[in-house]
């Protein structure tokens, strides 16, 4: 079969590797579309294990099943987890599945950029969700990242009736403002240094975007009735958006870290200010299975469209041009790869 294998953001190659062979207990899936996340080009966190196949954001078809499989059967329309929880340990059992173990340790084989994937007895059993009627394979594609933002409210304790401020719109923050509207937030601020993204935050629900070059908590404040806001999201890694958020936040507020900075960059964190004003910092990690069902109930209610954040479809062959865009951060909001095409 063909993958496309990363060896870095700029060198993503069209190989041909063996199609998996499945097991008694698992399921081969024809992939149909595949999201590049913008993890997928945080290079500094993938080229450690390079070359490898990327792709985590998947939805296709069952087209084999292991012989003890019971729950599935071939030719369902599924979208597939690469990451799953035990549901055992004290990290799962207290709410933190994404900490679990098991959850980082897990994936299908080889990865999203390929024909097909295997999915392990493991991810059968708890990372498999038949797609409703009501969602295309595009819409399974992004199940993944929404269900990671909706873990970020629900862990960050976002209320309806909140004031938000989303650094940073790359996918992740417009994700982050389509829930926020869904949920009722009060009035909803943007941030990002691209022109395009600025607009795209405005389409997409914002009701302020500001340049994030810009005086940010002034014009946070002038967008917000003269105060800052009540829940915070970092959706950018760029140091920057750090310091803005903690002088964003209301007295009382929250900042939820949801991107990672790179790895030896130092974060100023102004403790004597955040302590008198009650400031809670909080960050969230993936998604677990509760959050997946929720976001699979948002996209089959239509309370939360997605299908306007696809700007571009690539071929497997051109996976790379994928990459390119995706980590140019600029005129794309979400590439989708077609394995089939």
């Amino acid at each position: 079969m063909r993958v496309a294998m990363y060896y870095r953001n700029d060198d993503v190659r069209l190989e041909e590797m063996p199609k998996p062979k499945i097991g008694s207990e698992e399921l081969l899936v024809k992939v149909i579309s595949s999201g590049i996340c913008g993890s997928d080009v945080m290079e500094w966190y993938r080229i450690r294990r390079a070359p490898l196949v990327l792709g985590h954001e998947i939805a296709g078809d069952i087209v084999a099943v292991g012989s003890k499989v019971k729950k599935y059967r071939v030719g369902q329309r599924v979208f597939v987890s690469h990451h799953v929880p035990c549901m055992e340990c004290r990290y799962c059992r207290s709410g933190h599945e994404s900490t679990c173990d098991t959850l980082r340790t897990t994936n299908f084989y080889p990865g999203g950029f390929a024909e097909f994937v295997r999915v392990p007895e493991v991810n059968v059993d708890r990372g498999v969700y038949v797609l409703p009627r009501e969602l295309t394979y595009d819409d399974g594609a992004l199940i993944e990242p929404l269900a990671c933002v909706v873990r970020g409210f629900r862990l960050g304790g976002f209320e309806p009736g909140d004031s938000v401020l989303i650094l940073g719109s790359g996918i992740a923050g417009l994700l982050n403002i389509k829930l926020a509207k869904a949920l009722g937030a009060e009035r909803i601020i943007a941030t990002d240094i691209s022109r395009f993204r600025m607009g795209a935050a405005k389409s997409m629900g914002a009701d302020a975007a500001i340049d994030g070059n810009a005086d940010v908590p002034k014009l946070v404040r002038d967008a917000n009735g003269g105060r800052a806001a009540d829940f915070v999201v970092v959706s950018t890694g760029a140091r920057i958006a750090f310091d803005q958020a903690f002088k964003c936040v209301d007295r009382g507020g929250i900042v939820l870290i949801f991107a990672p900075p790179a790895p030896g960059t130092s974060v100023s964190v102004p403790f004597d200010e955040l302590w008198k004003d009650e400031i809670t910092i909080t960050s969230t990690y993936a998604g677990s299975p509760k959050d997946i069902m929720e976001a699979i109930e948002y996209l089959k209610s239509r309370s939360l469209v997605v299908s306007d954040m696809i700007t571009h479809r690539f071929g497997l062959a051109d996976t790379g041009k994928g990459f390119a865009l995706v980590a140019k951060a600029d005129e794309s909001i979400k590439v989708i790869v077609e394995p089939q095409k």
